[in-house]
């Protein structure tokens, strides 16, 4: 029954319209959308790379080898169980070009292919002519960026290695790019069979060999990948097909919409900010309304259901606003958006995304709404005339805190769910009620600071006015501080985040770390490497070191991965070196380095932080596939590495008798003056082409360039948040025109001219706007120090120059947004204002 009378009631209310909820629609739907659409580009994301799995991976599956090429046991299984196999060779080299007895070089990611590349998908070449046609007679292709970087067109000659070749078109797109274009350095594709003569593929060099698959339609995936791994799991053979073509791609796309949807729900808490408050602000208006009710003889109850459907209406209306707004951008950008992007999507209307969006508004108008409502069981009958609802401070029933506690739990819950990050999502959550708690505490001590401030202010109207309205009980210091606090708060936080990754790769670069990464010397070169760079005094170090690949098979006679528990470690192939005495600089944690000139079983030395991580013991005995053959060694020791450095570091070494005997190459760090780089390159390409040198500067500005790309989708991500934030601002000084425009008419009546209220207001929101952006500067401060020391690992420094922007950035939006409803009250006539509040 009470039910029955409360839907009633609330479909009249409904019928005066929206007014009083427009900022509470707005703040609600931009939250929902933000997420809605950051799920959907994931979504769409995930369902390209679904689509095209076997093109990015290059066929139906692939096995990978660490190099070496397939053993003919393992050959032979491979064309049993597919239609073709298809051969391609992968490794890093230095294209040359000559001109004028001048040589300049180029990185490159090269792909070796043979005449069945590729088995899935098009190779896309301009001018449009067939692969074959390009790569016949040692004609080669290559990406646009390396081509205009080296001066090249089709018909120009480049040299890999030691073996010339002819630039027949640019590659303009290749199928088997699951990287999505991420890499050391631009492609180039050639024939297999014309590296014969190069120098780069030999034993012992980096190289790694994929064997696509065309499997025939009734195969299974899963039990092909399962007889692979019985029959060859310690050969180094590695698995992967369509199920999971796009690789580490999908995992990464994955992460980043989590870690965006997070920074989303920051966005929904400032909604919810500006949700409650208009809901405060149309309760208190319903003051007198609900007291005539309860004079009639409605019940508590009634008056809460009445109310919760109504809002809960218009937060439906809210939250399908959102949805149909973030599903619906981003299909109609999706041709935009995927020409942005280097891998492929899919742009539709996908549930599941828009399904999470819409449980995290709900859940969030709930929490934030729930709180005014039950205030509503304070308002007594004999309150008829008086404010009760803004006046009342207690709390309310514990029903009530009870149910926004578990509210606020399944929130969290869902975002973990969603999400998949526990530990992430529990930080943002905490870092969101911490910035809350700092903002409602500032918001206090600035209401009490304003009045202390008060009294010395006399002889100066404006700033006097000014301070008063700041620490008058119920004005609008505590939304401001809260909304335009919160908003700034992420930002600053995501400012201080990206400028100190930055300053990580960038700034400590000259101090730390060397000039060229040199890989694939041959040992009978390493003399001659080591000769060239003794003599060049612009040279103050270089560390050389053997280098072999191997996979870490079995601890203790048990599989690696399950002992390891998945760490990175055990996945795939790890860098190992081999030492007679202990190299200078290591510093040995446990245990001891083996004796110089030892001979015996095979002894391991691994990197004592990652050997902790999952759980290594000396003693324990460890087996690493290295070019198919097993090598079972006992950990005689840990040792520190350092990998911030950019220099050569090993998870694992062994003693030189364990090692000696494979087919293996050295690399090298060379640490010189910026003047000497060129010329040391110059002269070690040319008398060992086969060698690749990487720039450590390029290599990191790549990874700089992307850390730039992530960060500013995260401040776009925080800038939804800000925006939020704006609209709540414009909510508390559109429900505070009233209050301003009585103010204005008695501040009139008193004397005061139109340029001294006009001031007193401005002074207003510019000191509540740069309250608030400080308290958010030293919150955002603390946020991103604790997610670069405890998240990333980094080192941290406070970059002022984003911080007083943030400053700025406050005291201007709340000027904006105070100042954009001054005009009003200052144009209101004062007795027509103060008769009606008679």
């Amino acid at each position: 029954m009470s039910l029955a009378i409360a839907s009633r009631f609330a479909a009249r209310e409904l019928r005066g319209g929206l007014r009083g909820f427009r900022v509470f629609l707005a703040c609600l739907a931009l939250g929902v959308a933000a997420i809605a659409a950051v799920g959907t580009v994931r979504a769409g994301i995930e369902a390209g790379l679904a689509r095209d799995g076997a093109a990015l991976l290059g066929g139906d599956a692939e096995v990978e080898f660490t190099y070496r090429f397939a053993r003919a046991e393992e050959l032979a299984w491979l064309n049993s169980i597919a239609t073709r196999v298809s051969e391609t060779v992968d490794f890093r080299s230095m294209a040359v070009v000559e001109r004028g007895g001048a040589a300049e070089r180029g990185l490159t990611q090269i792909r070796a292919v043979d005449d069945l590349y590729p088995l899935i998908g098009q190779v896309t070449l301009d001018p449009p002519i067939p692969l074959a046609e390009a790569l016949a007679d040692h004609g080669g292709v290559m990406e646009r960026v390396l081509a205009d970087r080296l001066a090249l067109a089709p018909g120009d000659r480049f040299r890999l290695g030691e073996q010339d070749f002819t630039l027949r078109a640019i590659l303009d797109r290749y199928p088997d790019n699951a990287a999505g274009g991420f890499g050391l350095g631009p492609r180039t594709i050639v024939k297999t069979a014309d590296l014969a003569n190069s120098g780069l593929i030999v034993e012992g060099t980096l190289f790694s060999t994929q064997y696509r698959l065309d499997l025939p339609e009734s195969a299974d995936l899963q039990a092909l990948e399962d007889s692979a791994e019985a029959q060859f799991r310690d050969s180094g053979l590695r698995w992967r097909d369509s199920r999971r073509g796009a690789g580490g791609v999908a995992q990464f796309v994955d992460r980043i919409g989590a870690f965006l949807i997070l920074v989303g729900l920051s966005g929904l808490a400032v909604g919810g900010v500006g949700v409650s408050a208009a809901v405060r602000a149309y309760l208190a208006g319903k003051t007198q309304v609900i007291a005539t009710l309860k004079t009639l003889g409605a019940t508590r109850r009634v008056i809460f259901q009445t109310y919760f459907i109504q809002i809960g209406v218009l937060t439906l209306a809210g939250v399908v606003l959102g949805l149909v707004i973030g599903a619906g951008l981003p299909v109609l950008l999706g041709p935009v958006i995927e020409a942005q992007l280097p891998i492929p999507a899919v742009f539709a209307v996908y549930p599941a995304p828009l399904f999470e969006a819409a449980v995290y508004g709900l859940l969030a108008a709930l929490i934030f709404t729930l709180w005014p409502l039950a205030k509503t069981e304070d308002i007594r009958a004999a309150t008829l005339f008086r404010d009760a609802f803004a006046a009342s401070a207690t709390l309310p029933a514990p029903r009530y805190l009870v149910a926004i506690a578990v509210l606020l739990a399944g929130l969290i819950g869902a975002a973990i769910l969603f999400s998949g990050t526990v530990f992430l999502t529990l930080w943002t959550a905490g870092g969101i009620a911490g910035a809350l708690a700092i903002l409602v505490l500032a918001a206090i001590a600035i209401r009490w600071i304003a009045r202390r401030f008060r009294k010395p202010t006399r002889g100066r109207p404006a700033l006097r006015l000014a301070f008063g309205a700041i620490g008058a009980r119920g004005g609008e210091a505590t939304s401001v501080v809260l909304s335009l606090g919160l908003g700034l708060t992420v930002l600053a936080a995501v400012g201080q985040i990206d400028g100190n990754l930055r300053t990580s790769f960038s700034d400590d670069l000259p101090a730390v770390a060397p000039s060229y990464f040199f890989v694939d010397i041959q040992p009978d070169q390493i003399a001659g490497f080591g000769a060239r760079l003794d003599a060049d005094d612009a040279v103050s170090r270089y560390d050389t070191a053997p280098m072999l690949r191997g996979i870490i098979t079995q601890i203790n006679g048990r599989p690696a991965e399950e002992v390891a528990g998945g760490h990175w470690v055990v996945r795939g192939d790890r860098g190992i070196t081999y030492a007679d005495a202990q190299p200078s600089g290591t510093e040995i944690t446990a245990g001891e380095w083996w004796p110089e000139g030892y001979d015996g079983p095979p002894q391991i030395s691994f990197a004592a932080e990652e050997a902790a991580e999952i759980g290594l013991q000396l003693g324990d005995m460890m087996t690493v596939n290295i070019l198919g053959r097993d090598i079972t060694g006992e950990v005689t020791s840990f040792r520190n590495v350092s990998w911030e450095d950019a220099g050569i570091g090993f998870v694992l070494a062994m003693n030189q008798g364990a090692l000696a005997g494979a087919p293996h190459s050295w690399i090298s760090t060379v640490y010189a003056t910026p003047e000497a780089e060129a010329a040391i390159l110059r002269d070690l390409a040319t008398a060992y082409p086969n060698i690749t040198a990487i720039r450590i500067r390029d290599a990191i500005d790549q990874v700089i360039e992307l850390v730039g790309g992530i960060s500013a989708a995260t401040r776009y991500g925080a800038l939804i948040t800000l925006v939020t934030g704006f609209l709540v601002l414009i909510g508390a000084a559109a429900a505070g025109e009233r209050a301003r425009t009585f103010e204005a008419a008695v501040l009139k009546t008193l004397g005061a001219s139109r340029g001294r209220i006009m001031l007193s207001f401005a002074l207003r929101a510019a000191m509540l706007g740069f309250a608030a952006g400080s308290v958010a500067l030293g919150a955002g401060i603390l946020g991103g120090w604790a997610v670069s020391t405890f998240i990333m690992d980094t080192s941290y420094t406070v970059i002022w120059s984003n911080a007083l922007l943030i400053i700025g950035g406050g005291v201007l939006a709340s000027l904006l947004a105070g100042l954009a409803f001054a005009w009003g009250p200052l144009a209101a006539k004062p007795a027509q204002v103060l008769r009606a509040r008679e």
